[in-house]
């Protein structure tokens, strides 16, 4: 191969589109399929590889980049991410950042109104886990049944709903005084 036909080869390998074609999770590495090649394995881009990281890998068929700095794509990485007919878009609001994945789940913020939502299947659960514990400031509203394992502790007088005392309890229609601290 003379000298031309070589650097005119690795210049079109630099950036190839290609579609994943196989996946190795355990080591975070994909096959890319681009023109009639399919890759060697690959590591792919995710949003941080340090001491924060993030797992988020490929699906079989996304659309993708495979940059190759010496132009082989042998020694190229895996950039992942491209919209495609088969993967399209999630949204098109451009207040709107949404997150939906394989279950139907959403995950929406929108700037315009400053609103945070989630919707999740049928069964679904939201779980958040603190071991200092949790605050929430501002109002909240529950539409539906609240369970609670323990206890409920209400007010700056940190009233227990289930072994707080009520004073000037009378039969009848009388009110009582309240809880007693």
């Amino acid at each position: 191969m003379n000298a031309i036909t070589s650097l005119s080869r690795r210049i079109e390998n630099l950036i190839r589109p290609g579609t994943v074609a196989e996946l190795d999770l355990a080591t975070a590495r994909c096959r890319v399929r681009t023109g009639n090649l399919l890759t060697t394995w690959l590591p792919f881009f995710t949003f941080n590889a340090g001491e924060d990281s993030t797992w988020h890998p490929p699906s079989l068929d996304e659309q993708c980049l495979i940059l190759s700095p010496s132009g082989n794509p042998e020694t190229g990485f895996v950039l992942i991410g491209l919209y495609s007919d088969r993967y399209p878009a999630p949204d098109n609001s451009p207040t709107r950042h949404r997150r939906r994945y394989r279950d139907g789940a959403l995950i929406n913020y929108d700037t315009a109104t400053h609103t945070l939502t989630a919707t999740l299947p049928a069964g679904g659960q939201i779980v958040a886990t603190a071991p200092g514990g949790m605050r929430l400031i501002g109002d909240l509203e529950v539409d539906g049944l609240i369970t609670a394992t323990q206890d409920v502790i209400a007010g700056e007088q940190r009233i227990s709903l289930t072994t707080h005392k009520t004073a000037g309890i009378q039969k009848g229609t009388s009110i009582s005084d309240g809880p007693v601290p």
